[in-house]
């Protein structure tokens, strides 16, 4: 599903058109919170969630990647578990890259496949709002920037639930700074939360690094890796947006080819949206490399290890 994000949801003030689209996030809030009444299946295997409540851009892919490094670092064998849409196949292409991937059409299907395998931990990149199982850890990702917009709920604003959801989170990562009045904020809805803080590493090839930039992106949260660059002191002379999951056609694609060749640029996008392009066009354009790295991570560590 190609989604731009409508730029009033990150106000910090409620503007005419969340007000004029209030009536039916009180209908989704509703619907979500009906869910929360159903008691989930509890699976042998542990399960591991990694989720958000602000609709994209939170870190959670490269944080379920970070845990299942972990996980097989202290010798268990993970398994991703990907809720399949026809439009995710670049972020489990990216999956597939660091381990397998179960990706059925409902993640019960996915997690029953496992009865009889030799995984030993199930872990959930998204998933937090699916009421049909019980979690042994949930992880509610946010970034700093965003953090929860304007407080709404979709679609007046960029919530998929309410905050009051955050009872049933275990573990709060915040890609940023510490920010106390954050924590407050989030443990008046659960007081036994536990917080950590990552930021991202990238990789940019030392033969390109003084060269000028035209980057483009179409994922959950563009300006975050736009503003990552710039922190990475590259050159960025052009930055171009797309919607999340964006289909680049060849025109997309040609319209920035020929702009960088007219500026002596170098083209750089995410592997998400490298992942996306037409075979033809991936000698042209550069993609990062990212990573996290997360504060506090021997007492992140140990906290996966008393789940499992």
């Amino acid at each position: 599903m190609q989604f731009k994000k409508p730029k009033f949801w990150d106000k910090n003030r409620q503007t005419i058109f969340s007000l004029i689209l209030f009536p039916l996030s009180i209908i989704v809030n509703f619907v979500a919170k009906l869910k929360r009444l159903k008691k989930g299946k509890k699976f042998k295997i542990p399960i591991i969630c990694i989720g958000n409540i602000y609709l994209g851009g939170t870190g959670k892919t490269p944080i379920s990647i970070e845990i299942f490094k972990i996980l097989s670092s202290i010798n268990k064998k993970p398994v991703f578990i990907k809720k399949f849409y026809p439009y995710i196949h670049d972020e489990i292409n990216i999956l597939n890259k660091i381990g397998p991937v179960i990706s059925e059409k409902s993640r019960i299907k996915s997690l029953k496949s496992l009865d009889n395998s030799n995984y030993e931990v199930a872990l959930l990149d998204d998933g937090f709002q699916d009421t049909k199982f019980l979690k042994d850890l949930s992880i509610v990702c946010f970034n700093e920037t965003n953090w929860i917009g304007n407080g709404n709920i979709i679609p007046s604003g960029p919530l998929r639930e309410s905050l009051d959801a955050l009872k049933y989170a275990d573990c709060i990562m915040i890609k940023g700074k510490k920010d106390q009045k954050k924590e407050i904020q989030l443990l008046n809805y659960n007081k036994k939360l536990q917080f950590f803080y990552f930021d991202y590493n990238i990789e940019i090839d030392n033969s390109i690094r003084e060269k000028k930039f035209i980057t483009f992106a179409g994922i959950g949260n563009p300006e975050s890796f736009f503003e990552l660059l710039i922190r990475k002191n590259l050159n960025v002379i052009k930055k171009i947006s797309f919607p999340d999951h964006h289909k680049f056609t060849n025109n997309d694609l040609d319209k920035i080819i020929n702009f960088a060749n007219e500026n002596n640029a170098i083209i750089l996008t995410t592997e998400k949206d490298y992942e996306r392009l037409e075979h033809k066009y991936k000698s042209l354009i550069y993609f990062t490399k990212l990573s996290v790295k997360i504060e506090k991570f021997d007492v992140f560590k140990n906290l996966i290890k008393e789940k499992i």
